[in-house]
């Protein structure tokens, strides 16, 4: 591939550099020309072809820290990620009071390296990194000009109509073509990885094929925060969404790359991406092209549309329920709890009486989420770390008695309304917000729509609302993240592959 024309080259970082830069105006040209050399080797690592030329930046930090402003007020993903904040914390995985946006903005400017924007085709490159540092990075951000190549990520990684669905027939749509977003993200971010493993590997003939143990290890790696101090600090949420599309991504990609060898893992993946965070999360069961279940929502809206306003509907994943398992019970509680999920839904509905200030508190918000279990014991599990963390979301919690009570039908007031919360063999009906008398008929409908509605299966051609999603897809978007980077770092220097 020859040199970018010189318009695509951005001069003006390099000869006007802020005070802490580190690349001088040579050191600039030279990490330019290795794109071409860089996307070379990706390209026979993984045998995407390079068809378009690829525009390269030098971005300062005032200029990176614009980017992320605009992403952040032009994204239609972060504008989505907005409104389904109220959701977040309605669920307990944001904070009331959590202020997102300024998180977001440190968050990010902390974590990012070098990334890719599919819309203009440029690979965005930064002047206080020293070249040879980011070269493994931009293996992998390279890696998704040559995966642009093949799908055009930017339609690819966000397929499906926009909107908020009113009639249950839009509510299927919006859950039956769910989740892919999530699992689209974890392959084109776990391709890269291996690009990365791969690039550090070369001179060592190794690959991460030959030598799977890099990526196990690195994958733990990527997992510790403790060399990122905003990352830290973050919510559990925002950290596994950060983290989740590469190490999760990582081991997908690995496992078939393994299995199935170079043109499954990258051309394949692409073209037949998985449709859920649980085929991620369960490779074996994307290779095997197991069904993945989906649940039916009931027409719920003759019984609320008079008082609530449709607001969110989504799919409740397997990502979903590790994270908020997790955070409620225990990172050891989480994974073997979350692996015996089988299908998950929430409904959103805010109250039409609430006043422009009521709108922007949670307390605006009923939410109902229905899930399924392989087993009855970790339904029972699951609604125990629910139930047991209400009282970290409210103020003012108070059980009630009632006719006919037990410890599977559970039943509270709190100063957002009423909380029900029932068991029934494998299946966890909760309801928060919506008073007594219509939480219950709305089990019944969500109960019985189950043993009546139609069968149906994740499409892999979806609109991603996962209810994590929005927050995976606008972190994973703005390039490989410095936990990923330093966990190879770390990994490099003990090593004896390296």
């Amino acid at each position: 591939m020859p040199d970018p024309p010189p318009e695509t080259v951005q001069s003006k970082p390099m000869a006007s550099p802020d005070s802490d830069s580190k690349v001088t105006k040579e050191q600039a040209a030279a990490l330019f020309r290795s794109v071409d050399d860089i996307v070379a080797f990706v390209s026979n690592d993984t045998h995407l072809k390079a068809t378009r030329p690829i525009k390269r930046k030098l971005l300062t930090r005032a200029e990176v820290a614009h980017e992320l402003a605009r992403k952040m007020n032009d994204d239609e993903g972060t504008k989505r990620l907005e409104r389904s904040a109220l959701v977040l914390k309605k669920f307990g995985l944001l904070d009331a009071d959590f202020e997102l946006r300024p998180f977001l903005l440190s968050l990010l400017s902390e974590q990012v390296a070098a990334f890719y924007d599919p819309k203009t085709r440029t690979v965005n490159m930064i002047d206080w990194v020293k070249p040879d540092d980011q070269k493994p990075v931009l293996a992998h951000e390279l890696t998704h000009a040559l995966q642009d190549d093949l799908v055009h990520l930017d339609k690819w990684g966000s397929p499906g109509p926009e909107g908020i669905s009113h009639t249950v027939r839009e509510d299927n749509q919006h859950v039956a073509l769910d989740e892919a977003s999530t699992a689209r993200e974890a392959v084109t971010e776990g391709q890269g990885m291996v690009t990365f493993i791969d690039y550090e590997l070369k001179d060592s003939g190794k690959t991460l094929a030959t030598a799977p143990d890099v990526g196990n290890r690195m994958r733990d790696l990527s997992m510790d925060t403790t060399g990122s101090p905003v990352l830290a600090r973050a919510p559990l949420l925002l950290q596994q969404s950060l983290l989740f599309p590469y190490s999760a991504g990582l081991a997908f990609e690995q496992a078939v790359l393994v299995n199935s060898g170079v043109d499954a893992a990258f051309t394949q993946a692409l073209l037949h991406p998985p449709s859920s965070s649980h085929e991620i999360l369960h490779p074996q069961d994307y290779l095997s092209h197991k069904p993945v279940p989906v649940l039916t929502v009931p027409d719920i809206h003759g019984l609320l549309d008079k008082d609530w306003e449709p607001y969110d509907v989504g799919v409740m994943g397997e990502l979903d329920v590790r994270i908020l398992t997790e955070l409620f019970g225990g990172r050891e509680l989480a994974i073997p709890v979350s692996e015996e999920w089988a299908g998950g839904l929430y409904y959103a509905a805010q109250r039409r009486s609430a006043t422009a200030v009521d709108k922007t508190h949670k307390g605006s918000i009923g939410v109902m989420y229905y899930s399924q279990w392989n087993n009855h014991d970790s339904a029972r599990s699951f609604m125990n770390v629910y139930a047991g963390a209400l009282p970290r979301k409210y103020d003012s919690i108070k059980p009630v008695e009632f006719q006919d009570g037990d410890e599977d039908h559970l039943l509270f007031t709190t100063e957002e309304g009423d909380v029900w919360i029932t068991l029934d063999d494998t299946g966890v009906f909760v309801s928060e917000g919506f008073d007594r008398a219509t939480a219950r008929k709305l089990e019944a409908m969500f109960r019985d729509a189950q043993g009546h509605g139609p069968l149906q299966s994740a499409f892999t051609t979806s609109q991603g609302r996962e209810l994590t999603l929005g927050m995976t897809q606008l972190l994973a978007g703005v390039g490989m993240p410095r936990a990923a980077v330093r966990a190879a770092a770390g990994l490099s220097s003990s090593h004896p592959l390296f």
